[in-house]
């Protein structure tokens, strides 16, 4: 069984929490709220999002039902104000993602979100590379991965390892971060439901 949300947060490097308590129970509604909007196919209610909540961010949405994974769908660039890219991201992965079935109604209900709200991206080195602390994203050729900085956490990984999972997730070779690809970094403020 894979950790739980607050597990896997709880392994990542301590920073200042931008986000307040009541803003991240917003964020999390809002998730949930996007969800059974869309399976009920009627518009989600927004209530009025505080201006720190309306400043365009990326964020990644993760869903888990039951302790095990059913969707992550994200928006590296701060292309929407965050609570609607939260909002789009949360059904999404409820809904679109090719390896999951898509989540019930009955099971709605159940489902544990966690949220990463991303900084900006800018470029690092490999020996920078903080394992915990670190998203990171590579570019190689018209290639592009990304894997969250909780995901080397929660497997196990080493910077090499992270690196060279993060080459296969853009569908690049292992070896690319050391043959002229792009390695970008990102921190993430993770937080989700118990």
């Amino acid at each position: 069984m894979s950790p739980s949300p607050s597990d896997r947060a709880a392994h990542t490097v301590s920073q200042t929490a931008e986000f307040s308590l009541e803003e991240r129970a917003t964020l999390l509604s809002l998730a949930h709220r996007s969800i059974d909007a869309r399976l009920r196919s009627v518009d989600p209610d927004l209530g009025s999002p505080s201006s720190h909540l309306a400043e365009h961010r990326g964020a990644f949405t993760t869903l888990y039902l039951h302790g095990e994974l059913r969707g992550c769908v994200g928006y590296v660039l701060p292309a929407h104000p965050l609570y609607r890219t939260i909002m789009e991201a949360a059904a999404a992965a409820a809904l679109n993602v090719i390896r999951f079935p898509p989540v019930t109604r009955e099971e709605a209900p159940h489902l544990k979100i966690e949220i990463s709200v991303l900084s900006p991206l800018f470029p690092i080195s490999a020996d920078e590379i903080e394992i915990g602390r670190h998203g990171l994203v590579i570019t190689y050729g018209m290639r592009r991965g990304l894997l969250l900085p909780q995901v080397p956490v929660e497997h196990g990984w080493n910077r090499q390892t992270f690196l060279e999972q993060t080459c296969l997730k853009a569908g690049a070779p292992a070896e690319a971060w050391r043959q002229g690809a792009l390695i970008e970094a990102f921190t993430a403020e993770v937080f989700g439901e118990l």
